[in-house]
């Protein structure tokens, strides 16, 4: 992340409660002009308030929000040259597509015709040319969303922010809709931030995600700075699908591991092979039982029993299928050990590292 020089947007030290119940503690980050920014977490997690704070939906009990080097915790909403895309699109229905993206500017009293010039830019740039007409009721949810953005950027925002943009959306048409909005942001250049619970769409789309929990920021970072190195418990059980074994040194190539300490395993981490293939490490091997398996559609999903603990690992569509009841060979690479709320990395073999990096 930045530095508070170079940050076009920055919190420090927000607060806020609701009630009893305290929404954000103590968020501070920065974030450079021009990124598109994921706010990533489970439900609950705080990333919405920080998300309503920004846009001036929400007032922070404590600390300073500053855009562009200005604090704006006391700018109306109005006037804080924000663009936002909620995730119901929160379009007029009785109002055609070009009357949508057009509404802010007649708001702004911009003339006519500098409306006409800038809704046809829009649509050229959202990609609705000739749907201008047309009712929110006769768009898919793709063309609706696409309005939603268009309108956001009529008044040439300087910052973005988007609530869930695709939760709405089917999912070919969402996994679309990533690609065209991270091209989207590109050539327009502004800075935004996405507020998702979905790590498959932060991790695609963004350039930095911060990832939230109770309110907190867990760790900030790009997606694969996050995903290689989690710096705390619960970023190494958020972030892909790991299973959790206890007892990490009793496994086999990891009896350097503390006794008694919990680790977490991603899929990728486990290689699967048939009694009757190449086994390229037998030492540190371990015998395993297949429970189940499941088409993933470009891999097969194994879960598999291992000194009485459930694994979940992969198999390529090339590779022999594995059935249920079948006993295989299974090599565990790597694993994130767990000792408090600290994480550590370790290899098959090979001693812990304490700073989060390969070894």
């Amino acid at each position: 992340m930045s530095t508070a020089e170079q940050a076009y947007v920055e919190l420090r030290k927000i607060n806020k409660h609701y009630g009893e119940y305290h929404a954000s503690r103590d968020v501070d980050f920065s974030i450079d002009k021009g990124k598109l920014v994921a706010l990533l977490g489970p439900s609950g997690s705080g990333k919405t308030t920080i998300l309503r704070m920004l846009a001036g939906l929400e007032q922070a009990d404590s600390g300073d929000i500053l855009i562009d080097g200005k604090r704006v915790n006391d700018t109306p909403a109005s006037e804080r040259g924000i663009g936002f895309v909620f995730q119901s699109y929160a379009l007029f229905r009785y109002k055609t597509v070009y009357e949508n993206i057009a509404f802010p500017l007649k708001i702004a009293k911009w003339n006519r015709a500098d409306i006409k010039a800038r809704v046809e830019e829009l649509l050229e740039l959202v990609g609705l040319q000739g749907m201008e007409k047309r009712y929110p009721n006769q768009l898919s949810g793709g063309q609706r969303q696409r309005v939603a953005f268009a309108r956001a950027l009529a008044i040439q925002p300087q910052l973005l922010l988007l609530d869930e943009p695709f939760a709405a959306i089917d999912a070919k048409v969402r996994q679309e809709l990533r690609s065209w909005l991270r091209e989207l942001i590109s050539r327009v250049g502004i800075t935004s931030i996405f507020v998702t619970h979905d790590q498959d769409e932060a991790i695609e789309v963004a350039d930095e995600i911060i990832i939230t929990n109770q309110g907190r920021v867990e760790q900030i970072g790009t997606p694969l700075e996050i995903y290689q190195n989690p710096h705390s418990a619960f970023v190494a059980k958020f972030l892909g699908r790991p299973s959790e074994l206890t007892d990490a040194g009793s496994f086999k190539g990891f009896s350097h591991v503390e006794p008694g300490l919990t680790a977490l395993i991603r899929p990728e981490y486990v290689s699967v092979t048939k009694k009757n293939e190449l086994c390229k490490y037998p030492i540190t091997t371990e015998d395993g039982e297949v429970l189940k398996t499941a088409f993933r559609g470009n891999a097969i999903e194994v879960t598999l029993r291992v000194r009485d603990q459930e694994i979940i690992a992969g198999r390529t569509l090339n590779e022999p299928l594995v059935e249920p009841g079948e006993h295989v060979n299974v090599f565990i690479h790597s694993m994130y050990v767990l000792k408090g709320d600290i994480t550590f990395y370790a290899q098959n073999g090979v001693l812990i590292s304490e700073n989060y990096t390969y070894i």
